[in-house]
């Protein structure tokens, strides 16, 4: 294994763990959601560019649903 996923992974869930904060603070659904999901979708993909796909997509969602 190499550090490139690692370091993605604490990149994503940073980001995700700040959507999370946002979301509920300001009682936002979809900044909530998608903050749980890059918190935890790392620990279930083992590819890096699917890892970064993934990240990228979830850390757009808030900005083109919102709610």
């Amino acid at each position: 294994m190499s550090a490139a996923p690692l370091l993605w992974s604490v990149l994503f869930g940073s980001i995700g763990f700040g959507f999370f904060l946002y979301g509920k603070r300001q009682a936002a659904i979809v900044p909530l959601l998608c903050g749980l999901l890059l918190m935890v979708y790392p620990f279930f993909v083992s590819n890096t560019i699917l890892l970064v796909l993934v990240g990228v997509a979830l850390t757009a969602a808030p900005y083109f649903f919102r709610r």
